[in-house]
């Protein structure tokens, strides 16, 4: 073999291992889910509904499963050739409490059925349409520390989300959960331990001034711990708190 033909080999053997860097990658999707870190729009940023982000979520299985605020979308996904194929993108039918969630949710669907490319920069991931691009960082496991919102309240039978307009919170910092719903539990520190999955706190006396929609969230907050513990689980950015008898919250940071 001549010189220049053994050069043109190793050539064509360092561009290939080293020109696609997308290759190969889709296996690492699997089991992961991203959230987006910027969202641009024919070259500018496009504003997202307050609160919201959007969220994919790539299964073991082989599914995207995709939220932008409001509804669930999903269905079959193929990711060969750097391509973003889904398959039968089903979505909930759930009334978004805002019209610019629905647009929102419709703006997502219609790009993720267009078959955007992707890549992976770094450890983030990228995705761009015709005219939009979102770039989704990998989601970090959540950690009790920290703020939680309320955002259901849990009965043996049902669960039902929290009265409009009330917020409270639940947060959880240096040994001490305050509880703050704005009325009677109004965040003084309460201690507490974790013992494995029990949360042991006991959280005193309060008022018991009535504060219209706010009273059933405070009778669920203290039914939760009413015995002075409570079991709790982290699923994604999702803590659900859980007394002995099966009533409880669920929290979201």
């Amino acid at each position: 073999m001549s010189y220049r033909i053994a050069l043109a080999v190793l050539l064509l053997a360092v561009t290939t291992a080293c020109g696609s860097p997308s290759a190969g990658q889709g296996a690492d999707l699997r089991g992961k889910v991203y959230v987006s870190s910027s969202v641009t729009e024919q070259g500018k940023p496009r504003a997202m509904v307050e609160g919201t982000r959007v969220e994919l979520r790539f299964t073991d299985d082989g599914r995207l499963m995709a939220n932008a605020g409001c509804n669930q979308m999903q269905g079959p996904v193929q990711v060969d050739d750097g391509r973003l194929a889904v398959g039968e993108l089903g979505m909930t039918a759930m009334g978004c409490p805002k019209p610019e969630l629905h647009q929102q949710d419709e703006w997502l669907s219609k790009l993720l059925g267009a078959t955007p490319s992707w890549k992976l920069d770094g450890a983030n991931l990228v995705i761009t349409g015709s005219n939009s691009e979102i770039v989704l960082a990998p989601e970090q496991p959540a950690t009790l520390e920290g703020i939680w919102t309320v955002n259901s309240l849990v009965t043996q039978d049902a669960v039902s989300s929290v009265p409009e307009g009330v917020k409270v919170t639940i947060t959880f910092k240096g040994g001490n959960m305050l509880v703050d719903t704005g009325c009677n539990l109004n965040g003084a520190e309460t201690p507490y331990v974790l013992d494995g999955q029990t949360i042991k706190a006991k959280l005193g006396a309060s008022t018991l001034r009535s504060c219209g929609p706010v009273d059933e969230v405070e009778n669920a907050v203290r039914a939760t711990f009413e015995n002075g513990e409570a079991t709790h689980e982290i699923d994604r950015a999702t803590l659900s708190l859980t007394n002995a008898s099966g009533a409880g919250l669920k929290l979201g940071k």
